[in-house]
């Protein structure tokens, strides 16, 4: 699943874009300012940053630059800066795309989805699981270490390890897990069998850092560590 984050302080507008892009099987992460967009780019890789020009605490232009400098990832930018000057500028500092607002959402998402499939061969090489520091795991050779120490994973285990590690820090419900669990593979799991999977691996995944987060009444969440590295 591509990963997207989105800059936008318009709160209405996020929240819009995080809906259609989800819509679109794409995972969303949402930033409001600067700041909080350097923390989640510091976190987790993305596949693409949607960019405002104009945000409360700094200017979108000079986070595009740091973004390529540093993280290497594609930039949209939204915004409503359509000077032609600002438009070059956007496409000086590596931006895929210059969207000025008003716009439509049905062509940004065809502006989205065609900048995905240009870049998706080269993610879907490069990433075969989840690396950091401490935690390696391949999901297609079915393969997984922690601090060194083999770990030993039933099949079923590495479908739910891959449905988690291509969502991350998204909460993803019992409901939407049995789903996905049905869908790949066509095999029936029901309630308990879920329960069980998942403390068996929160057990081979014992550590300081938990891996597979509980949010009481929503579902679970895989919470990736911060400088994590693609498998």
């Amino acid at each position: 699943m591509n990963r997207v984050l989105i800059v936008e302080d318009d709160t209405l507008l996020n929240t819009t874009l995080a809906y259609h892009l989800q819509g679109r099987g794409m995972g969303t992460e949402s930033a409001f300012c600067c700041r909080e967009a350097r923390e989640k780019l510091g976190a987790l890789r993305y596949d693409l940053v949607i960019l405002d020009v104009n945000l409360p605490d700094g200017d979108g232009f000079t986070l595009c630059k740091q973004i390529q400098q540093e993280w290497k990832t594609a930039v949209i930018f939204l915004t409503a800066n359509d000077l032609e000057k600002d438009v070059l500028k956007g496409y000086d500092l590596g931006a895929a795309d210059y969207v000025t607002k008003p716009f439509s959402i049905q062509i940004f998402l065809k502006k989205t989805e065609r900048l995905m499939q240009l870049i998706s061969p080269e993610k879907e090489r490069a990433e075969d699981g989840y690396e950091d520091e401490a935690l390696r795991i391949g999901l297609e050779s079915m393969s997984a270490s922690y601090c060194g120490r083999d770990i030993s994973f039933t099949p079923l285990e590495y479908r739910l390890l891959g449905i988690f590690i291509h969502n991350p820090g998204i909460v993803l419900t019992r409901q939407k897990l049995l789903e996905r669990l049905w869908d790949d593979q066509g095999n029936f799991v029901d309630e308990h069998t879920l329960t069980t999977v998942i403390s068996r691996m929160r057990g081979k995944l014992e550590g300081s850092h938990p891996y597979i987060k509980t949010v009481y009444g929503m579902g679970y969440l895989w919470n990736a560590k911060s400088g994590r590295r693609d498998g």
